[in-house]
């Protein structure tokens, strides 16, 4: 959904080997990027704009606010394509996957030029927008990475990677685990949660902030119950943890 005008527009990928985008409040499709070979397995859309100005470049297809926001695009040939939501002009093209990209997402507030990568090739990668160059690799999964996101901690570093404060990244796979990663060192993992033996693979994940229904006395309760991480596995289950 769009980090603009309430989220009015939504962006699909396809094996088709298009892009479309959609009005949510008219089901309507305004545009369809194509003129690729390759299917896009995953979707995102940056939550900034850009520094680009493209105002004077237009296709008319009726989004509005969308001017300076891109399309970030995972594809079977192993790329990362980033695209102008509203001139649907291809502006970036990120290599070194070896097999296809399955999940991208944009980082936000300090790691907003940052883009997150989980591939086939059971890797896990970070990306400069500004540099179009790779800034990291994490490797430890032993199976296809289905899902790759920034997580709402942040830990201590020691000196060996600068110190200072750092964001943690976490990732999905088909070995049915969950890794954190420290997004200044690639070295090693920081934790890991195993899937339940039922699940057959992490597919996907979603942090969300969830808050208590009602207290003990059967009362309204608006208590911050804190971050929960859910995640989507392959044999069908949604599990939450705390």
């Amino acid at each position: 959904f769009s980090p603009f005008n309430g989220g009015r527009y939504l962006c699909s990928g396809s094996d088709d080997k298009t892009i479309r985008l959609w009005d949510v409040e008219t089901s309507n499709s305004l545009d369809v990027f194509k003129g690729y070979e390759h299917a896009f397995y995953c979707i995102d859309i940056s939550p900034l704009q850009s520094n680009n100005n493209y105002s004077n470049e237009s296709n008319d297809i009726g989004v509005i606010g969308g001017n300076g926001y891109t399309i970030c695009s995972g594809l079977s040939d192993t790329t990362i394509r980033i695209w102008d939501i509203e001139t649907t002009k291809q502006l970036n093209v990120f290599r070194g996957h070896y097999y296809s990209a399955n999940s991208v997402k944009y980082g936000s507030n300090e790691l907003g030029n940052t883009i997150l990568s989980g591939s086939s090739d059971e890797s896990v990668r970070l990306w400069d927008i500004r540099s179009n160059q790779q800034i990291r690799v994490f490797d430890g999964h032993s199976n296809w990475v289905y899902a790759a996101e920034y997580s709402p901690f942040v830990i201590k570093n020691n000196s060996d990677v600068g110190g200072g404060n750092s964001n943690v990244i976490c990732s999905g796979s088909d070995d049915n685990t969950i890794r954190f990663w420290d997004i200044r060192s690639n070295k090693k993992k920081l934790y890991v949660i195993k899937g339940d033996k039922e699940d057959r693979g992490i597919f996907c994940l979603k942090f969300v902030s969830l808050k208590k229904k009602r207290d003990n006395n059967g009362q309204k309760s608006n208590d911050d119950c804190g971050i929960h991480l859910c995640y989507g596995s392959g044999k069908g289950p949604i599990r939450v943890w705390g």
